[in-house]
């Protein structure tokens, strides 16, 4: 037995407009330039430069009669078919502002070079040359071996077809350890951190791991480098767990001894990878503001960072192509096809000006309400300033949907007399005080902060004091939420921010 249902379904269908507005949106101003060159380069009838003047009266009304006309020819369009057309071996990637200059570059040594060219530097059979040469390749960009040698004792075998021991590896990675910097080839942080102490303690000279450090007098100037090689090869648990009463105690040393030994400790790298890495070699991350903001006697004006987005318009070219073959009489398919062709790509370019010009009105209208929102914030950049605000309370101002403001808000940047900061950065919750008054969680995390800097640091608070505190200055805060805004800021637990 057949059953028939009704159902009722709502279903939104966006127009291409649309997707392209909603795709901009979420572009920043440093992609928005590429992305715009990208269509110029995909559709000839694109070109930069400001409007040209308007067509006449006459030119707009041959225009909406070819619009109501069924048949298009195009005859200047249409070329030999081996003739390539001139925008594809051509590109502008410049706008009218740009100058032309020549950038000077260098290239250094990486990492992984250097340690090879140390490798060459010392003695060794064409079979440790080898393991050498796979153990360098597996050593990442902090100078870590992450992997087991176990695992690239099997690696080896099954890339080079040699069969090799872990006695025989492990003598390799020594030699290797003995490298600069010191500390790389380690395969965690304990081992990196005593092999940096080694070489500090044997005046920078070659110092296997495994060899036995001899007891140094405490009137020595080593003795502070030696105690710290005691608490990172004995007792480095104790260490991170800043249990420095056990460490005096099992070491029989005194607080000032505890003291020189961590400020030597201090001094080591975590990551001697990185810290050899040239800076010229690593890839500069840049942040371009999206908006501009200038404050005149208190007055702010907001301007969109438009410097490197070059301006946009129909080619005049192919819209005259369009508006003459109204009166051509002979017309083929291949005029025809051509003509839609050259008509679609005219739609899509306007499509496509009209989606950028949108998008500017949409961040200027979003970004105008920010600051009306966080007037006082913007005046002097105070953070205590800040008021609670979130994604619905500008989307109803604005009368936009909430996930557009969602989208202005991502990845966007605004430069203001007192730094650059994410537009993400300007939202926030917020809580009632005692008094009623509404405040910013943001304010409640400097106050912590604050507490926290301000703090003994041989008797820091807990997040049970830290509440107690906040709940006097009339924030009624529990001790998770704390905790929470303690982790937000990372900042660690009390026991971990003891210091003698």
């Amino acid at each position: 037995m057949i059953k028939q249902r009704l159902q009722q379904k709502l279903s939104q269908k966006l127009s291409p407009q649309q997707i392209q507005l909603i795709k901009l949106l979420e572009v920043p101003t440093i992609q928005l330039e590429q992305r715009i060159k990208k269509e110029i380069e995909e559709n000839p009838t694109l070109e930069e430069g400001a409007d040209e003047d308007e067509f006449s009266q006459e030119e707009q009304a041959d225009e909406q009669e070819v619009k109501e006309k069924d048949e298009l020819s195009i005859e200047e369009y249409i070329k030999e078919e081996d003739e390539t057309p001139s925008y594809k071996l051509s590109t502008k990637n410049y706008s009218k502002d740009d100058k032309k200059e020549t950038i000077p570059f260098s290239v250094g040594t990486s990492f992984n070079e250097n340690l090879k060219a140390q490798l060459g530097l010392r003695v060794l059979s064409e079979r440790e040359l080898i393991l050498a040469e796979y153990i360098l390749g597996n050593i990442d960009e902090d100078g870590y071996l992450r992997e087991d040698l176990e695992t690239i004792s099997d690696q080896i075998v099954f890339a080079k077809n040699i069969e090799v021991g872990y006695k025989e590896l492990q003598d390799v990675l020594r030699i290797i350890q003995n490298f600069d910097p010191p500390g790389i080839g380690a395969q965690d942080l304990q081992e990196s951190l005593v092999i940096q102490i080694r070489r500090k303690l044997n005046s920078g000279e070659d110092c296997q791991s495994d060899q036995i450090i001899q007891e140094v007098d405490k009137t020595s100037e080593h003795y502070p480098i030696y105690i710290a090689y005691l608490i990172l090869r004995f007792n480095f648990d104790e260490f991170t767990k800043k249990h420095y009463d056990r460490i005096i105690k099992k070491l029989n040393i005194t607080e000032e001894d505890l003291k020189d030994a961590i400020n030597q400790i201090l001094k080591l790298d975590p990551k001697p990878g990185s810290s050899y890495s040239d800076q010229r070699n690593r890839t500069a991350q840049y942040v371009m503001p999206d908006f501009l903001l200038e404050n005149h006697s208190g007055e702010l004006q907001l301007t969109l960072n438009q410097k490197n987005v070059p301006e946009l318009r129909i080619s005049r070219t192919y819209s005259e192509m369009l508006l003459s073959i109204s009166k051509s009489k002979k017309k083929t398919s291949k005029d025809k096809d051509a003509a839609v062709y050259v008509k679609q790509k005219l739609d899509s370019a306007k499509w496509f000006i009209d989606a950028i010009k949108q998008r500017q009105n949409t961040l200027l209208l979003t970004m105008n309400e920010i600051i009306n929102y966080q007037n006082e914030y913007f005046q002097d950049g105070d953070e205590t300033k800040l008021r609670p605000m979130i994604l619905k309370d500008i989307a109803e101002t604005t009368e936009l949907d909430i996930s557009t403001i969602s989208r202005v808000a991502n990845s966007k940047y605004i430069q203001t007399h007192f730094g650059i900061f994410p537009l993400k950065y300007f939202f926030s919750e917020g809580m009632q005080t005692d008094s009623g008054e509404e405040v910013s969680t943001r304010e409640i995390k400097i106050i912590l902060k604050e507490c926290i800097d301000n703090e003994s640091k041989k008797k820091p608070l807990t997040d049970e004091k830290l509440g107690k505190i906040l709940n006097e200055k009339g924030y009624p805060v529990a001790r998770r939420t704390v905790a929470k805004y303690r982790e937000q800021l990372n900042i660690p637990v009390a026991r971990l921010r003891k210091e003698i």
